[in-house]
């Protein structure tokens, strides 16, 4: 089974078709085109970034007369876009004002996205939550005065 995480767009739209579901895990295509990958998904910093060091760890290495380590550290960023690309793409949708509804677990996008539908009915028929009776943190303790020595108040001390 794999994971989805479930983005929802800025401002809460109805439309079902504003959900974007992200699947995590290792992404096949990302390794293999790398930045590709990046721009189609509109990851433009994180693309340019990928083809810039790619580049330049491949120059690098036919300066040194290392062809196979170009090519093996090219290799590695790959590897990362592909095991981190699916992370980077959703922070780029918390960045833009998407907000995370949850993880579902499924076979594959159309049953996560029914497993979606009924969580959300089923949350829609719960009652409100009942509120907090314990009070606040910050206003159980009153502010301490008097004589502060070093980095903290002891109280009680002078």
């Amino acid at each position: 089974m794999a994971i989805y995480v479930v983005m929802e767009p800025p401002g809460r739209t109805e439309a079902a078709d504003a959900t974007i579901f992200v699947r995590d895990g290792f992404s096949w295509l990302a390794f293999v085109l790398g930045p590709l990958w990046l721009a189609w998904h509109r990851l433009w910093v994180e693309a340019a970034l990928a083809f810039v060091v790619m580049g330049l760890l491949s120059t690098l290495g036919q300066w040194l007369g290392l062809d196979w380590a170009g090519s093996a550290l090219s290799l590695l960023v790959s590897l990362y876009i592909g095991l981190e690309g699916q992370g980077l793409r959703i922070a780029a949708l918390r960045r833009r004002g998407w907000h995370e509804w949850g993880v579902i677990e499924a076979d594959n996008l159309d049953d996560a996205d029914i497993r979606q539908a009924l969580d959300t009915e089923a949350l829609a028929d719960e009652p409100s939550p009942l509120p907090r009776i314990v009070p606040d943190a910050s206003l159980a303790r009153p502010a301490q005065t008097g004589l502060t020595l070093g980095l903290t108040h002891t109280p009680g001390k002078a």
